[in-house]
């Protein structure tokens, strides 16, 4: 993805799933593991920052895969 994603995009990406799946962020492709999305978003110096909430467990293989980090 583009450095410069925007708000536009990622609801882009998101408005044709379903509404009920949970959301998990994908990090570090060198220890990949799944973390929780925060709650809040905090928009700072005109960029928003949506927190994490923790770690999940490990990223499937599957989505490591996808993302070419395998």
């Amino acid at each position: 993805m583009p450095q410069y994603f925007t708000v536009r995009d990622l609801l882009a990406q998101l408005q044709n799933l379903d509404p009920n799946l949970r959301v998990r962020l994908a990090v570090n492709p060198d220890f990949p593991f799944a973390h929780y999305v925060g709650t809040d978003v905090v928009v700072h110096d005109g960029i928003a920052y949506i927190g994490e909430d923790g770690q999940d467990g490990y990223l499937p293989h599957a989505v490591s895969n996808h993302l070419a980090w395998a």
